[in-house]
This record gives structure tokens, C-alpha cells and sequence, in this order.
């Protein structure tokens, strides 16, 4: 085997089974692929304490000129019942030109991709006039602490520096070539907690109901929009996603009710602005209503989410220009610029460089049966491979 073939880098990894946070023998194998190339490879353990330490990798070719980052995860999410899968999902089991696995798209295709991108690009071109490295980690699908973040702060530590970074997430919703993220949106989180009086249901008179006060207060959050979106993002979006009064008892009223909720916000806030319009309309909305006629307002207390992220947007003309120019010589579709979605490690890296990201067709990521087509693995190798050429070339102008 050679690292040049995408299907087979993609077999060794997912037969490593790397299930956030275990690293599984994802990074040996990497080591494996990238140490014959020309790659320094560093191994990186990250910890934090009341979190499981995580395994990282940080592997580079060459020591000069300018510097292309390539960033992803090698865990992956638990593959569920496996009874319910076609093939054994650490297996890599071909069928029908289809490559079954856990990873397979999310996110350990993009990763055997680019390896066998620059693997030919070595074997026809040598290495490139610049430098090249992998910033691949073990937390993405878990918490996220002890991986990119620490990496990234400790190879900076080191001196590492970087003109740019693609991350390989699939983002392409229906097929190669529809969608490149130069940007995500933020996301904040926040529990509300409601103090009320107990009591018993027949005398409401002696209570006060916790519930009617988070559910004014979650009205408020939601309604109306906090904006309707920007030429770069859709409009910023609350949900709240639980409410809880840990009531077994449906004759007492309770103590106390919370509500939590996430908003995805765009780049008309920042995250004390946010903060500041989140706790104006719970103070507004506690104001105007008690939990019941003639009582006090609402009290109320907020705890915010332990680590928000942050809405960015790139705008590194030659890093875009780049991509999109490698992925329609490829395909011979123009990408979407998006900003849809969730977060991803992304957030961490555009504190250090200009970041964008492009990978595989999303659909069956992180379902049973996740699977990819041989033919995409083809394809993306060929993109990574014109955007390697094509970011040297542009990156010396």
C-alpha cells in the first residue's frame, strides 16, 4: 500500500476505531502514512483536569516559505447498535463501489484524501515550495478541549505559523463540488432558572408557579427575531431546548423551573452584545408579568453556557479563489460560499490564520450505515490536490 490511494488510507483508518475520546491506533496509522513522505510528526497528549486526555498529532514537510495547514479529527462519534448496520462498522467493508464505516465521511475520508493528495503531489511535483503540515485531533466530537485548541497553542509555542488552513469537514450537501464554508456562525448557550413557592395544586393561592414564569420568559427569547440575517448569514436563531421542573408529583406545584437555550447568532452580534440583549428581554418580559395577578415580578437567574463560540468570516481572497478554482477544474461546478451549519474546529483555527472548509457529501454522516462513494473519494483527492498547486502558485505571487 501507498499513501497515494485514498480508498485504502480510509480502510486502515476506520479499522482503527477511534470512538471519541480512545485514539484507537488512528494517529499510529497517520504517523504510519505521512513519516515516508518527508513529515516531522509529533504526538501530543492534552489534558484538563475532570476531562479524559486526548491524543493528538501535529506532523509537518518542509521548514520555509509559506505555510498551508490542513486540519481534522480522526474520532468519531459511537457507531450505535451494530446489529442494525450492513457491514461491521469498523469492518471498511466494500459494496457495490461504496465504503462502509464509522468516519467514513465525518471525518476520516477528507483526512485519507488529503494525505493521498500530498502524497502525489511528492511523487510528481517533490515537496512543495513552502511548508505543509497536518493539525489532526482526537475531540472534536467530544468536548473539544483537549484537542485543536491545545495543539494549536502548543505548536505556536513552538514557533509554528501558518498562512492558511483548509479543514476537511464535509460540507457538501448533495455532491462534490456544491459547497465550500468560508465561515461559521457562533453559538451561545444559557440555562434560565425561575424561583417560585411550592405548594399544593388545589391552593394556588399559598404558591407561586415557577412554570408560568419560564414560560414568559422563554417567549421572550424567542420571539421577536433577534435579527434577519446579514449578506454573509442567516438570520440568528434561539431554540430553547429544555424545560424542567424535576416534578414527579402532578398535585405540587414546584419549587423552581429551568429552561435551556442555544442560539446560533450571526455577525450582527458579538457575544457580550448577545448577552446584553438575552438578559434586556428576560428583564423586560419579568417585569411586565408575576407569576400570578397582584404578585411580585419574576425572579430569575441566568447561567451562561461555560464556553461560547465565536462568528467568524473569512475573507482570504487567495485561499478562497484557490479552493474554488481547484474544485471546478475538478467538478466543474462553482461552489457556494456558506456559512450554514453548526460550529466546528474551524473557530479555534481562525485565531491563528485565515481558514476555510471543503470535504465530502454529508449525508450519511454519523448515522448507521455511514458510508462513502469510491468515485468521491477519486474526485476530492483530485481537488485537494489542484488546491495544493494552486495555493503554492498564488501564495508566491
Amino acid at each position: 500500500m501507498t499513501a497515494t490511494d485514498p480508498v485504502a488510507n480510509l480502510q486502515t483508518l476506520i479499522r482503527c476505531p477511534s470512538v471519541t475520546p480512545a485514539e484507537g491506533g488512528a494517529l499510529v496509522a497517520l504517523e504510519a502514512m505521512l513519516a515516508p513522505l518527508g513529515f516531522e510528526v509529533h504526538r501530543m497528549t492534552a489534558t484538563e483536569p475532570g476531562t479524559p486526555d486526548v491524543e493528538n498529532l501535529y506532523a509537518r514537510l518542509g521548514d520555509d516559505g509559506p505555510h498551508l495547514m490542513f486540519a481534522g479529527h480522526t474520532d468519531v462519534v459511537p457507531a450505535g447498535d451494530e446489529a442494525s448496520w450492513r457491514h461491521p462498522p469498523f469492518a471498511a467493508v466494500i459494496e457495490d463501489g461504496e465504503l462502509f464505516g464509522r468516519g467514513a465521511v465525518d471525518m476520516k475520508g477528507g483526512i485519507a484524501c488529503f494525505v493521498a493528495a500530498i502524497a502525489r503531489h511528492v511523487a510528481r511535483h517533490g515537496a512543495p515550495k513552502g511548508s505543509v503540515s497536518f493539525l489532526i485531533t482526537g475531540d472534536e466530537e467530544g468536548p473539544s478541549i483537549n484537542g485543536t485548541s491545545k495543539l494549536l497553542q502548543w505548536a505556536a509555542e513552538r514557533g509554528e505559523r501558518w498562512d492558511a488552513c483548509l479543514v476537511g469537514e464535509p460540507t457538501n450537501p448533495d455532491q462534490l463540488g456544491d459547497m465550500i464554508k468560508n465561515g461559521r456562525r457562533g453559538s451561545l448557550s444559557g440555562t434560565i432558572t425561575v424561583q417560585g413557592v411550592q405548594g399544593h395544586a388545589a391552593y394556588p393561592h399559598l404558591a407561586d408557579n415557577p412554570v408560568r414564569g419560564v414560560l414568559q420568559l422563554t417567549q421572550a427569547l424567542m420571539d421577536p427575531p433577534f435579527d434577519h440575517g446579514t449578506d454573509s448569514f442567516q438570520p440568528s436563531n434561539l431554540e430553547v431546548t429544555t424545560i424542567d421542573v424535576g416534578n414527579k408529583a402532578v398535585n405540587v406545584i414546584p419549587e423552581k423551573a429551568t429552561a435551556s437555550f442555544n442560539i446560533r447568532f450571526n455577525d450582527t452580534w458579538t457575544e457580550e452584545t448577545l448577552k446584553a440583549e438575552i438578559l434586556r428581554r428576560l428583564d423586560q418580559a419579568a417585569t411586565a408579568g408575576a407569576l400570578r395577578p397582584g404578585r411580585q415580578p419574576v425572579r430569575y437567574q441566568v447561567a451562561w453556557g461555560a464556553r461560547a463560540s465565536h462568528v467568524f468570516l473569512t475573507r482570504n481572497n487567495a485561499l478562497i479563489a484557490s479552493l474554488s478554482a481547484a474544485v471546478e477544474s475538478v467538478t466543474t461546478r462553482a461552489p457556494t460560499l456558506s456559512t450554514t451549519g453548526g460550529t466546528s474546529d474551524a473557530r479555534f483555527i481562525k485565531d491563528y490564520c485565515p481558514v476555510v472548509e471543503f470535504g465530502l457529501v454529508g449525508q450519511t454522516m454519523h448515522m448507521v450505515n455511514e458510508r462513502v462513494a469510491l468515485a468521491d473519494l477519486e474526485t476530492l483527492t483530485a481537488i485537494y490536490e489542484a488546491f495544493i498547486e494552486r495555493w503554492f502558485a498564488n501564495a508566491e505571487l
